[in-house]
């Protein structure tokens, strides 16, 4: 279903590859205003390319999240060339995965920086647009791993519940101001994160029960999937789309899985 948000400018972070690419070519197709921003150079190709692809009004931001000064410098930029704030997808993420008595300190550290930090950030920042304005939307991204724990990743699953208990907090408020505020849990997506993940996992899973080739860990996870497949980006961006629309504006405090049925809470 195609919605309309022309003239709706819309910030997404880490937006230079799989979901939150996603997101943004959903977005630019139904004619956002796009602020993509990520902190690896990569952004300014994937907002040139998706330029190209549908005339979008694009600006492409490079940032780190968990820097405060940054982020309040991209939606400054954001607010000073659009002029509104309608929409922030606080979608930047990293993992990183290993036994618990071996995983450094500085990489639990980091993980909730990006993740959770990062998110509650870009929040704070882009909310106060929005009050001025007395409406938006936040969408934040967090996991399946935010619904229950892991193995090898306590850290990842802390920070993803984290983030749901951002978007409970800051929905009930922000409700004064016609702000909305919801999460979205992916469960296995197609994306480069996922080929980390199949890597690294493989590779851990093979030294204690049998070997993984490329791409075979999803195979056999995904046979644990309802519908049976991975999903894809764009499967996450149908959901970002519709809570970032209209129709959704009587939806807030909201954390909705989108994996295929694994997990059903």
């Amino acid at each position: 279903m195609q919605r309309d948000f022309h003239n709706k400018t819309i910030v997404i972070t880490g937006a230079c590859r799989g979901i939150g690419a996603g997101i943004a070519e959903r977005f630019a197709r139904d004619g956002a205003r796009l602020v993509m921003v990520s902190n690896a150079e990569r952004v300014h190709e994937t907002a040139e390319q998706l330029r190209q692809r549908y005339q979008a009004d694009i600006l492409a931001i490079q940032a780190d999240v968990t820097d405060e000064k940054q982020v309040q410098a991209l939606y400054q930029q954001a607010a000073e060339r659009f002029g509104t704030i309608d929409v922030s997808v606080q979608n930047a993420g990293i993992i990183t995965i290993d036994y618990f008595d071996r995983m450094p300190k500085t990489d639990f550290e980091k993980v909730l920086a990006v993740n959770t930090t990062g998110v509650w950030l870009c929040c704070r920042e882009a909310a106060k647009y929005m009050v001025k304005q007395r409406h938006g939307s936040l969408i934040n991204t967090s996991s399946g791993q935010g619904r229950q724990g892991f193995i090898y990743t306590p850290h990842y699953a802390a920070s993803k519940m984290g983030v749901i208990g951002i978007t409970q907090s800051l929905s009930q408020e922000l409700a004064a101001w016609n702000i909305t505020v919801n999460a979205f849990c992916p469960g296995i997506i197609e994306s480069e994160m996922w080929d980390y993940n199949d890597r690294v996992w493989g590779q851990i899973l093979s030294n204690e029960q049998k070997r993984y080739g490329k791409g075979e860990l999803m195979a056999e996870w995904v046979q644990g999937i309802p519908l049976k497949r991975a999903g894809k980006p764009q499967d996450v961006a149908g959901l970002v789309a519709f809570l970032a629309s209209d129709d959704a504006r009587y939806i807030t405090g909201q954390t909705i899985n989108v994996d295929g049925g694994l997990i059903m809470s």
